[in-house]
């Protein structure tokens, strides 16, 4: 079944007529302040401007049915307990026909018995391979892991930055050790010593004892990722007024625009960044153009990613006839083939992995920030980046 965005709704035009009108609630459950905030800002956008068109479209036509979509959404401040209390009420109150996060490993993890218990289908942002895994049905993953992503990405590194000894922080939570295991265990599979690590408490804004202790090491590369963007930039800052002048990394997670607003243009000038996606795509700059003309500011690249995986539950949702469906709504997104979303041509990964396919995937890069713009330096496939 290959579906492009722009051709969502069309049949909603079509059948308006004769369809009878509801209202659907979609729910969302995102760090709509703190650390992670600027991820919870994009998931949101993302989710406002696909029931935007859906809605502009005449609405959702599933199985006779035209449903006006709206919208919950709850702030999960990045904290398991406050993303299981929203998700509870997004279940049980507000009735919500499916999910729209969590993000991060923690919250996901604390959530995903009760989703899964209750059948609602999470498009979440969490690293960890609970997101994917067999006895989770209903759990999809808008963007690649650090698991899929880290490999490639750091073979680049290592091999042609020529990192040698290897830094990181981490927080101290299941996100944390999730993403420090996957990075350190790629490290060191590509030939680079990834054994000094501290972790830290979330919410911590003086790194200088742990970013001491780590250069203390000889370390000649850090790696930031795992950490939020505001962090993040703290991290840039407070190494280079250390005096550290070796490569800074961050292999994962779109956080650059931050990250230059808290470390500055010259302390972030040289920094290597994951790339969600080819930004050159007209798809994507179209779609950045909206967003910014929406919410202003600078679009955080989950927000194309989350966008597609949105667009497709409701093409599974018309496809089954159904918004209560969750076995038959899922039977029919595994279906989709060669979706346009406007970060590129959707594919269902994960078979190598986890042994399901509701890895979100499209084709993504390796920047290196310029006069305070990423420039892409490599692009990459879950294989290699080249």
């Amino acid at each position: 079944m290959k579906l492009s965005a722009l051709a969502l709704g069309v049949s909603a035009i079509a059948l308006a007529s004769t369809a009878t009108a509801e209202t659907m609630t979609v729910g969302l459950v995102a760090p709509l302040s703190g650390g992670g905030a600027a991820w919870g800002a994009a998931m949101k956008g993302a989710l406002e401007l696909a029931v935007e068109d859906v809605n502009a479209a005449g609405g959702l036509e599933v199985g006779g049915t035209t449903y006006t979509v709206e919208i919950a959404a709850y702030d999960s401040h990045y904290n398991p307990n406050d993303a299981l209390t929203a998700v509870n009420r997004l279940i049980y109150e507000d009735e919500a026909a499916f999910i729209v996060g969590p993000l991060g490993s923690a919250p996901l993890a604390a959530l995903v018995p009760t989703t899964t218990e209750n059948k609602k289908i999470t498009i979440t942002g969490g690293f960890t391979p609970i997101a994917a895994a067999p006895e989770h049905p209903y759990s999809y993953r808008a963007i690649l892991p650090t698991q899929v992503y880290a490999a490639p990405q750091i073979n680049w590194v290592v091999n042609g930055l020529g990192a040698k000894k290897v830094g990181s922080l981490f927080p101290n939570d299941e996100t944390g050790q999730s993403m420090s295991n996957d990075i350190s265990s790629a490290y060191e599979a590509a030939g680079a010593d990834a054994s000094a690590v501290e972790f830290y408490e979330r919410g911590r804004v003086d790194f200088v004892p742990l970013l001491t202790r780590l250069l203390a090491q000889g370390i000649d590369t850090f790696e930031l990722d795992g950490s939020p963007p505001q962090t993040a930039g703290l991290l840039v800052r407070q190494l280079r007024e250390l005096g550290f002048d070796g490569n800074i990394i961050r292999t994962g997670g779109d956080a650059t625009h931050d990250i230059l607003a808290v470390a500055g243009p010259e302390a972030s000038e040289g920094l290597y960044v994951h790339m969600e996606f080819d930004g050159s795509l007209p798809s994507v700059q179209a779609y950045q153009e909206r967003y910014v003309a929406a919410y202003g500011g600078n679009m955080n690249a989950f927000s194309p990613l989350f966008y597609s995986n949105i667009q497709m539950v409701f093409e599974g949702m018309k496809a089954a006839g159904s918004i209560e469906d969750s076995d038959a709504i899922v039977a029919e997104m595994a279906k989709i083939t060669g979706f346009e979303g406007p970060a590129g041509v959707v594919s269902w990964i994960g078979e190598d992995w986890w042994g399901t396919t509701r890895q979100q995937s499209v084709p993504y890069a390796i920047g290196q920030v310029t006069g305070g713009v990423a420039q892409v330096v490599a692009t990459c496939t879950v294989d290699a980046c080249e």
